[in-house]
């Protein structure tokens, strides 16, 4: 449990990007599956199972966004100090 809990904390501002956007793409979800199925119970269940998968991939497409980042930065910090 505590690597769950460190990874948490680690991450805290990715989680609550991924979280306060996950809410948005649920109703973005279900106005589009509507608009394209006119089936209310269709466009309910798309909505909820889409948007879920797509804050899973979020979070990782973050994370690897980020380590991009701190790799790039060390590479400028090895060639500034070289």
């Amino acid at each position: 449990m505590s690597l769950i809990r460190r990874t948490a904390r680690q991450n805290k501002t990715m989680l609550m990007k991924t979280g306060s956007y996950y809410p948005i793409h649920i109703c973005v979800a279900a106005l589009v599956a509507y608009a394209v199925t006119g089936n209310l119970w269709a466009s309910l269940t798309l909505s909820l199972l889409e948007p879920t998968v797509q804050a899973v991939a979020f979070f990782f497409h973050e994370k690897a966004w980020d380590r991009a980042a701190r790799r790039n930065a060390a590479e400028a910090a090895a060639l500034q100090g070289a």
